[in-house]
């Protein structure tokens, strides 16, 4: 039960879903699906509510706040009623004509009517029930002497709604065909007919068919409201045939529930979609409750502000409205926490108003607007009508409704879409990852264990960026992709083929708006031993395309013949011609052994002491034979032994 304002200023609502502050008033005050009637009994302390499924009967003490039994029936019923103080002597009557009498323990009687009943009413002076419904007659049952006595004879062919007037006993039916029959029951003759069909259709009233009587209430011993099966409510005083008031509800639906509040001069009516407060001399709207569910019955609490609601929905409505009276007894606390709401109202000074910062002025071109009474200065921005910022956004962006039509359309026609064949829908970015995802999530469980358990990065919200956002690409020509991932198996070709058919079944797809069904993933496997020699041959071509790409870059670099070439001379080196620098380059490609026999026969190689002493060798190692038969080669060293004179000795070799 959710405390909240109500519609009146000076009211508020104990709602079962409207505001989140909620207070549970009575535990379980629901019905497993339906409840169909609520009624309270006369000392108050019970709420007696039926419903379905399966059909039942709950009473609830409110002393104690909580459901004191629960009774199942045989069948649904239409309505019931309490004959006693309190919840010792009930009457039900079912959707099977049956008539089932409870007492205190439980069930007592059950006998039936010859007719399908609808409604009932109980004179107390003669213990006599009267039964309306589907037929002409009005069923008398009296109590003291438990048998039927003779039955009402009235012009209608059905009566759908009785009543019996508390101070002079008068006993009025309401027709199908819109008329009101009122009885005296101390002669059992009719005294006065009410057209009230012809009275509800008033100066603007639309209607459609003939308007009957689908509630009826006595107020005092000349007040009399009816309602119709079209949505009007009409107030008499019983010494006129002419309506003192009609009241339309405007929304074509028969009323349900009638009841007077003698204090404030307020009728309550409610249909299935709202209750209304209206004062009965003049009309003027008092407060109105719409709730969620359709609404079947209306119960008011007696001497108090609390109404209670049966509705199309297991929960059972309760409302307070402090402006009608006082709260009951068992739970006084709800006045407290009324003044407390009063004396702490929410401050609702900018529900009217939008926020908007500078930044929003100057797309609008409002800028020349701060300062002025239009633009209120709050924190980093400022307050303005809400009825000006819709004007002037019209203004700016014409076609916006426009592109929130498309998008809606769009979005239709998506979820339109999830009600066909799937296809397996690619990102349009880093598609062939998301391929190699969706094979790995279709992999059997054996296979899956052994892998081991990747989750499936595309149901992933933390990495949906990396298939939307163009700049997270994978580039495969990159060296080091192609270094991290080496292998270009058969999976990956069929895996292209794969993606580059998927492809075109989306194309067609949008293009043509047909079903198609996706083929599915054929699997290959390959053992671990065949990865790891695939993956080792792959890195070495890898390697060898990455140089060869490089030496073919550098070949097809444009040479910029137009600017000279300068050449560094380091110190202590003489330069002597360009021709030295090729001669040099060209002995540096030829072997090691040509060059010392070049010297050799140019005299260039000797031996030369220094003044530190020290001694430069040549050496020459002859053909090895290695353990490897499919390895041999002739190993060549030579190196150069120096000693300097502090002792260090320095060895270089060139292989």
């Amino acid at each position: 039960v959710n405390i909240g304002t109500a519609f009146h200023p000076l009211s508020y609502t104990l709602s079962c879903k409207a505001l989140p502050e909620t207070i549970e008033l009575i535990q379980d005050f629901e019905m497993p699906t339906v409840c169909t009637s609520i009624r309270v009994s006369r000392d108050g302390q019970f709420i007696l509510a039926a419903g379905t499924y399966k059909p039942r009967v709950r009473c609830y003490d409110t002393y104690q706040l909580s459901l004191k039994f629960e009774r199942c029936l045989e069948s649904d019923v239409v309505t019931f009623d309490i004959l006693s103080e309190d919840y010792s002597k009930l009457v039900f009557l079912h959707i099977d004509r049956y008539v089932e009498f409870h007492s205190q323990h439980g069930h007592y009687y059950k006998t039936r009517i010859p007719k399908f009943g609808r409604d009932f009413s109980y004179h107390y002076p003669s213990c006599d029930l009267y039964f309306v419904g589907a037929s002409s007659e009005v069923f008398r049952l009296n109590l003291e002497q438990g048998r039927f006595l003779n039955s009402l004879q009235t012009d209608a062919a059905e009566i759908n709604v009785c009543d019996i007037n508390p101070v002079h006993q008068l006993f009025a039916a309401g027709t199908l065909e819109g008329r009101v029959d009122c009885w005296d029951p101390r002669v059992r003759s009719r005294v006065a007919v009410l057209d009230c069909a012809l009275s509800s259709i008033t100066d603007g009233t639309e209607v459609e068919g003939l308007p009957s009587v689908s509630a009826l209430k006595f107020n005092g011993s000349l007040g009399m409201a009816v309602g119709t099966s079209t949505g009007q409510v009409l107030v008499y005083d019983l010494r006129s045939s002419r309506p003192l008031l009609v009241k339309d509800h405007y929304y074509g639906l028969p009323i349900k529930s009638l009841h007077f509040h003698d204090q404030l001069d307020l009728v309550l009516s409610a249909d299935s979609k709202i209750i209304k407060m209206w004062n009965k001399d003049n009309g003027k709207v008092f407060s109105s409750i719409e709730p969620q569910a359709n609404i079947n019955d209306v119960c008011l609490y007696p001497g108090s502000g609390m109404l209670f609601t049966a509705n199309e929905d297991p929960k059972m409505n309760t409302f307070y409205i402090p402006a009608l009276g006082p709260a009951p007894r068992w739970c006084s606390f709800l006045d407290n926490l009324t003044e407390e709401l009063e004396e702490n109202p929410e401050s609702t000074i900018y529900d009217d108003y939008k926020f908007v910062t500078r930044k929003d002025l100057e797309n609008l071109g409002l800028t020349h607007l701060i300062g002025s009474p239009l633009l209120r200065a709050y924190m980093h921005g400022f307050f303005m009508d809400i009825r000006l910022y819709h004007k002037v956004k019209t203004m700016a962006n014409p076609f916006a409704y426009e592109e929130y039509r498309k998008d809606r359309i769009r979005q239709k026609i998506e979820e339109s879409r999830t009600q066909r064949v799937q296809l397996k829908k690619l990102p349009k970015v880093n598609k062939e990852l998301a391929m190699k995802l969706m094979e790995e999530s279709e992999l059997p469980t054996r296979k899956k264990k052994k892998k081991g358990n990747v989750d499936n990065l595309l149901s992933d919200d933390r990495f949906k960026v990396m298939f939307e956002n163009p700049d997270y690409q994978v580039d495969e020509r990159s060296e080091e992709f192609r270094l991290l991932n080496p292998i270009v198996s058969k999976v990956g070709e069929k895996r292209r083929q794969k993606l580059s058919q998927l492809v075109q079944q989306e194309e067609q797809q949008d293009e043509e708006e047909e079903e198609v069904e996706g083929r599915g993933s054929s699997e290959e496997e390959e053992s671990s031993d065949d990865d790891d020699k695939s993956w080792v041959e792959e890195v070495r071509e890898q390697r060898r395309l990455i140089r060869a790409e490089e030496r073919e870059n550098r070949q097809q670099e444009p040479q910029r013949h137009s600017q000279p070439r300068f050449y560094q001379i380091k110190a202590g080196e003489e330069f002597r011609s360009f021709g030295d620098v090729a001669r040099k380059q060209k002995m540096q490609k030829t072997s090691l052994e040509e060059r010392l026999q070049r010297e050799e026969s140019s005299g260039r190689l000797n031996l030369n002491d220094t003044a530190v002493g020290s001694k430069q060798l040549t050496f020459t190692l002859k053909k090895v034979s290695m353990n490897y038969p499919e390895l041999s080669c002739f190993v060549i060293f030579t190196g150069c032994l120096l000693v300097t004179a502090a002792g260090q000795m320095i060895m270089s070799m060139q292989l």
